[in-house]
């Protein structure tokens, strides 16, 4: 297919909507853009995981992670015994569901620091 016939039209149609003033006053006009560091995805997976972004779609893992967070938050502001019990079943739950999609199991104390202050939080003061 020749390409060339297409970029010729489109060339065109920029220089008419630039002659007409469409690209005057565009938000963001005069400012640096603001690119995305995509060096650490795979050449071939960057438009799949940037389509993915632009949809708003939260692979389950970032989701369940935001939630262990929460729990923790939750816990460390709680003194109440049965608050405390829930959300530990709660996290506990979680993290079954985590190691069900995953080959290899989930382990909070794989990163010692963040398992020792859920252990901290979850201890009764």
């Amino acid at each position: 297919m020749n390409f060339e016939f297409i970029e010729k039209i489109a060339e065109e149609k920029i220089r008419e909507a630039e002659q007409r003033g469409e690209f005057k006053n565009l938000p963001g006009a005069g400012k640096p853009l603001a690119l995305e560091d995509d060096s650490m995805i795979p050449e071939q997976l960057r438009m799949a995981y940037k389509i993915l972004k632009n949809s708003n779609f939260v692979p389950p893992e970032v989701e369940d992670r935001k939630e262990i967070k929460n729990i923790r938050d939750m816990l460390e502001k709680t003194s109440e015994e049965s608050e405390r019990y829930r959300q530990i079943q709660k996290l506990n739950l979680i993290i079954t569901r985590m190691n069900m999609r995953k080959s290899r199991p989930v382990f909070l104390d794989e990163d010692q620091i963040y398992y020792q202050k859920v252990l901290d939080r979850v201890r009764v003061k």
